[in-house]
């Protein structure tokens, strides 16, 4: 399979699991396929035949940023990170669902999280953090009522 192949399918199962974690994140395909954390597995799998079979050939390595920009002139090695984001993004924004479900956050709250998470990871990251931290109060004062 070409890269460009394996690129486009695992874009668009991320693309998907993203938008049913957006629009439905008490469904129950969610909650067996997403919050089992099959997804990310998948693309973890995905990720380690593309390391085992490729990272040998790539010059460069982790060493420095010349040897990482070094590595990453070999287009299956691109492909390896490109999937090594797609996992751990939509792990980090799965756990931000679930945990807000569990704090009893609002979900129109977390979207905003959620694509910041998708498009930027790290700052989604941040902004859920924040999130938890200005409604830490408020969240457990409804605790307490019910």
């Amino acid at each position: 399979m070409q890269p460009e192949t394996i690129f486009s399918i695992v874009n668009m199962i991320a693309l998907v699991s993203w938008i049913v974690l957006a629009v439905g994140p008490r469904w129950i395909v969610t909650k067996k396929v997403l919050y089992s954390g099959a997804v990310p597995l998948l693309l973890a799998i995905a990720y380690a035949v593309l390391i085992a079979a490729f990272f040998a050939t790539a010059e460069g390595g982790f060493g420095s940023l010349s040897g990482v920009m070094k590595l990453f002139t070999n287009e299956w090695a691109v492909l390896a990170g490109w999937i090594h984001y797609l996992a751990f993004d939509l792990l980090v924004g799965t756990w931000e669902v679930n945990d807000a479900q569990v704090r009893g956050i609002s979900h129109w709250l977390v979207i905003p999280c959620l694509f910041f998470t998708f498009m930027f990871g790290p700052i989604g990251y941040l902004m859920y953090w924040t999130l938890r931290v200005l409604l830490r109060e408020e969240v457990r004062r409804d605790q307490t009522i019910f």
